[in-house]
């Protein structure tokens, strides 16, 4: 079946109600000065009822003035924020969109910072006045029921309120499930006007946002029920989860991209503890093909915002995943999603609603995106401090991970000095060494942190593995970065002093701030550092550290490594081995040098093992070992 098929004819509801069709003049003769006008948002506006009432003022300039235009989202015309109509019309608006951007920040329109959770229950208070309320709709079904289709979210709670609802009816307009239906007896007027709804194509992606695409895909699990806002960063992240399995829905915005997902099995929504089988949305901005996916289909749910970003509805879900972006954020984890300083750019929006009710579910995440730079790589977006009268959309209390094209930031837990580390090393490269520098003079890391700027000291991501070792332990190796200092720190005060003595050959005890740079300040062309992780990527353990440094004279490198005394004989040592013997290979040295203690027994028999030859013994205890790399594995 097609659109509407069940549809009742609309000159039958015409003969019932023809007191609700009249000529657009007589229904906009209705609208008194000083009146609060909603407009329905994003691909929902009712662009014919905006154009018809602006051209209504034009031609009857006194009709009324100072009315206030109420929109959420303003994605297609917004002819009321002309400055010929500011004796007609103010615009006040919830979220700040492309086409009253320039308006708010001249003074000529109005922003109301509020989370859209809180919206619903203001219009309800009366705190939001609502006397008209401008509409779209789908054509009425057989017992009169018009669908708001595609824009639910305070659209219902505005029309509930409204003193008179004008409904341009619109045949392209989906018949949605959920709660945004209205009943043809309570509209006041309806227009009928066939037009496009408004689409938003996908955003093109780029090596850029497909890099932070895949590492939040890292961050999803199969069954989590994930909410994924607006934007080019969330499209790429959905296009790098085709390979989960049971994904749920509960968002407050529907896209394309999630009903690919849909339809390619990925989501079903099995594992989700409220609406269990159900997509749950607030409104839908995407093309047609989505919208003809959303008509009657009872796998989908619009209600209105309020239920959707009720982080107390959220925090229900179990294993709730936010996936959201913002336009900057300081060293601290504060971050801005609304103002470029004191610009406004966009809105709070549901960023508070869902970031703070995933923190309340089991097993919930929050994932911050956010590509590195701006205006053509000129900008830092990870800066040490927000601009000036930034608003502040997410505390640092309450960052999580924060994903660059650079790689995963974890914030919770963390005091300001390691925050500060862990968002530098996901920074651009060109821009690290300007953060430190900013940090050190603002007292947030050491005065003497050192850092190897430009390509010697980039991470190198493709050194990352994941291994099992003869017992059964799955380890993560991947080579250290500039912020693992604590871990670090805290794995060497977990050896013993015997296991401290075997791998430094040497009695000292402590490990300040200064020896401990020697491990996570690496020049990758000179030496190597791999770590063995066990644990999630927000508590990871590190149980083995091992490294190689290059010797330019014989092209050889000197190996050693160290196992957490509660992980010997686990296997670790050996796979260490063999991954670090991999890498000297590619990288065309011509063998292996090795000192272990006499006594230092598991280690010889891991060398042993791993192919090397005992030449001497020396005078200090110590064993001199070598492996060459020869014959066709070189």
């Amino acid at each position: 079946m097609g659109f509407h098929d069940k549809m009742r004819p609309l000159d039958e509801w015409k003969r019932l109600y023809p007191e609700k069709f009249v000529e657009e003049s007589v229904v906009f003769s209705h609208i008194r000065r000083g009146d609060h006008i909603f407009v329905a948002s994003g691909c929902g506006e009712p662009q014919y009822l905006v154009s018809s009432m602006v051209d209504y003022v034009e031609s009857h300039p006194k009709a009324f003035f100072d009315t206030e235009i109420i929109h959420v989202y303003s994605l297609g015309i917004a002819p009321y924020t002309d400055p010929k109509f500011k004796r007609n019309f103010r615009h006040n608006s919830f979220f700040v969109g492309n086409n009253t951007r320039g308006p708010v920040n001249q003074g000529l329109a109005d922003y109301t910072p509020v989370s859209l959770s809180d919206v619903p229950a203001l219009i309800k208070s009366g705190s939001v006045r609502i006397d008209v309320a401008l509409v779209q709709t789908s054509p009425p079904d057989e017992h009169g029921y018009l669908s708001l289709g595609i824009s639910v979210d305070m659209v219902k709670t505005a029309t509930d309120k409204a003193a008179m609802i004008i409904a341009q009816v619109n045949s392209h307009m989906p018949r949605v499930h959920g709660d945004g239906f209205l009943h043809i007896k309570d509209v006041d007027f309806i227009v009928p006007h066939d037009e496009p709804l408004l689409e938003l194509a996908p955003i093109p992606l780029t090596e850029t946002t497909q890099r932070i695409g895949s590492y939040v895909a890292r961050l999803v699990q199969d069954g989590d029920t994930i909410q994924v806002g607006y934007g080019g960063l969330p499209n790429a992240v959905m296009t790098n989860l085709y390979g989960k399995k049971h994904l749920g829905i509960h968002t407050e915005l529907l896209s394309d991209g999630l009903v690919d997902l849909i339809k390619a099995g990925v989501i079903d929504n099995s594992q989700k503890k409220l609406n269990p089988g159900k997509t749950v949305a607030a409104f839908c901005m995407g093309t047609k093909k989505t919208y003809e996916f959303l008509d009657d289909n009872p796998s989908i749910l619009f209600r209105s915002i309020d239920y959707t970003n009720n982080p107390l509805n959220i925090a229900q879900q179990l294993n709730m995943v936010a996936i959201n972006s913002t336009l900057e954020i300081d060293l601290t984890g504060q971050a801005t999603s609304d103002s470029i300083g004191s610009q406004f750019y966009s809105g709070i929006g549901g960023h508070h609603d869902f970031m703070r009710g995933a923190l309340l579910s089991k097993g919930g995440r929050t994932i911050l995106a956010i590509k590195s730079t701006a205006k053509n790589e000129t900008v830092s977006r990870i800066v040490p401090a927000l601009k000036e009268a930034a608003g502040i959309t997410l505390n640092r209390g309450d960052a999580r991970y924060i994903v660059t094209e650079y790689g995963i930031a974890y914030l919770h837990g963390k005091n300001v000095r390691e925050r500060a580390m862990a968002l530098i090393s996901i920074a651009h490269p060109k821009f690290r060494p300007w953060l430190i520098e900013e940090a050190k003079k603002r007292g947030i890391i050491y005065r003497d942190q050192a850092f190897i700027p430009g390509k010697r000291g980039e991470y190198p991501e493709d050194l990352e593995t994941h291994r099992t070792t003869k017992t059964g332990l799955q380890v993560f190796l991947r080579p250290v970065k500039i912020s693992d200092e604590p871990l670090i720190k805290e794995f060497f005060y977990s050896l013993s002093d015997r296991s401290l003595n075997r791998r430094f050959l040497s009695k000292r005890k402590d490990m300040p701030h200064e020896r401990l740079q020697d491990f996570v300040i690496i020049d990758y062309t000179r030496e190597v550092v791999i770590l063995a992780i066990i644990g999630s990527a927000e508590q990871e353990t590190i149980v083995g550290i091992g490294q190689y440094g290059i010797d330019e004279s014989s092209h050889t490198a000197e190996v050693a490594f160290a196992i957490c005394d509660d992980h010997h004989n686990r296997g670790i040592g050996t796979e260490m081995l063999s991954y670090l013997t991999y890498l000297a290979k590619r990288e065309g040295l011509l063998g292996f040098t090795a000192e272990v203690l006499i006594d230092n027994k598991p280690m010889l028999h891991v060398f042993e093992k791993g192919g090397f030859d005992i030449k001497k013994k020396s005078d200090a205890g110590v064993y001199d070992m070598k492996m060459a790399f020869i014959g066709e594995e070189r």
